[in-house]
């Protein structure tokens, strides 16, 4: 019996592995790591504690993983030209609670973006400053802060510094937090940061989305542009593996140290730390190239979904600078549905996306569970190999099933053909696996 529940879990994660290979994942936060990382990830490190800093340990047998941590620790520190910078928060949400933990108390006051204009749950206020609404963020339910929300220009898709400016005289906020998980442009932290440091406010920017193209040096310089801290995600456009980070002043360094360790985490996954370790000597020798072409891809696909009658955001300023498209397929409404219902029948032909608020959907009664829009991703399919003339394809699918309602079912088929041309991880060191090959280990 336990050999065969075995053979059951084991079958569910080959299926996984199997519906990837032959899928066009778009989902804005996923990545795939190489070999090389994945060897990392489930060595002997997975097993493993070492609480505190590097060589200050208060667990034995570290002085292999005090190593690799320390290595970690100056390739960010060199990818992100920063002076300090912390390796062991398990997650982006763990990262932007170590940012809360270092700069604020509870009842200090927060001015971020709204969910509904791009921010993410970690920003979002425990209930509504304006409806009472329960939201459950954890900014607000688990540090307790009182969240207020930058001026938004929808047109621009992007933070208003002049009206924002104005708002953050008015609050007097004790912490600025820049970032996003609808992050189109470039945050307008300099216009603002000189308002800030009238108010005595600190500045945070959330870079898990945009980290990897910071280090290649394709979006913005958060830390150089006045930002007192950086947290960060470490698998989304920077291809590692499930992990976080966090970058601060010098100013701030002991503070992020003790709001990590003990506060936040006691083991920090150093078998990740490892993966991650890898994972950043690879975007030192080929991350450059890489977000060239995760930008070049994006730009391109909404290109070309525009083309075919998409309704993509911001066509004006060339869609986006980022590895993100956010689309409105509220024309869809009445024959396909919303968001939800284009994820699901885009789901049934193997290509993979989210659902997501548009910035006008609250104002027009439209909820997240169903928005109007959908979010799309370059990442992961640019680590497939996949450029600019691959893009027309993936548009045309998307049309095909959504503009012209075709079965879904059907076009699978030629969306998992199309894929087959691109199984292996690139901008990496060499990888013996496929993408999104099951590995048994042993064999």
């Amino acid at each position: 019996m336990a050999e065969n529940e075995l053979e059951k879990i084991q079958g569910w994660i080959r299926d996984h592995h199997e519906m990837f290979g032959s899928s066009i994942p778009l989902i804005a936060s996923e990545n795939v790591t190489s070999t090389p990382v994945k060897e990392a990830i489930v060595s002997d490190f997975s097993h493993r504690y070492a609480e505190g800093w590097p060589e200050e340990r208060v667990y034995a047998g570290t002085k292999y993983m005090d190593k690799v941590e320390l290595q970690c620790i100056d390739y960010a520190k060199d990818l992100f030209d920063v002076d300090f910078i912390d390796v062991r928060t398990i997650s982006g949400v763990c990262s932007n609670l170590v940012t809360y933990t270092a700069l604020t108390r509870p009842g200090d006051k927060m001015i971020t973006s709204p969910i509904s204009k791009g921010g993410h749950i970690t920003m979002g206020p425990h209930k509504s400053p304006k409806t009472g609404i329960h939201i459950g963020g954890t900014a607000g339910s688990v540090h307790g802060l009182d969240v207020r929300y930058f001026e938004f220009d929808n047109e621009e898709m992007n933070i208003d510094p002049d009206k924002t400016a104005e708002k953050i005289r008015e609050l007097e906020p004790d912490l600025c937090m820049f970032g996003a998980s609808v992050f189109l442009f470039p945050h307008p932290i300099e216009e603002i940061s000189d308002v800030a440091k009238e108010v005595d406010a600190k500045i945070a920017y959330d870079a898990a989305h945009v980290s990897g193209l910071i280090a290649g040096g394709r979006f913005q310089d958060p830390m150089e542009e006045g930002a007192d801290i950086m947290s960060m995600s470490t698998h989304k456009t920077l291809p590692g593996p499930q992990h976080g980070m966090v970058a601060a002043t010098e100013e701030h360094a002991e503070d992020v140290k003790s709001a990590t360790f003990p506060s936040m985490v006691s083991n920090h996954h150093l078998h990740n730390v490892a993966g991650l370790t890898v994972a950043l000597a690879e975007f030192k020798k080929y991350g450059e190239d890489y977000v060239d072409q995760v930008i070049d891809n994006s730009q391109a696909l909404g290109e070309a979904l525009s083309e075919r009658g998409f309704d993509v955001v911001a066509e004006h300023k060339g869609y986006t600078k980022s590895h993100i498209l956010l689309v409105d397929i509220t024309n869809l409404k009445d024959t396909i549905g919303l968001g939800k219902d284009v994820e699901q029948r885009l789901e049934k032909a193997n290509i993979i996306l989210n659902r997501n608020l548009l910035p006008w959907d609250i104002q027009e009664d439209r909820h997240f569970e169903n928005p109007g829009g959908i979010r799309i991703g370059t990442s992961e399919i640019t680590r497939l190999g996949m450029k600019e003339n691959e893009m027309e394809p993936i548009a045309e699918y998307m049309k095909r099933i959504l503009m012209d309602e075709e079965d879904p079912e059907k076009v699978q088929e030629e969306v998992s053909e199309f894929r087959s041309d691109f199984q292996d991880v690139h901008y990496c060191f060499e990888s013996s696996k496929k993408a999104h090959e099951y590995i048994e280990i042993g064999k």
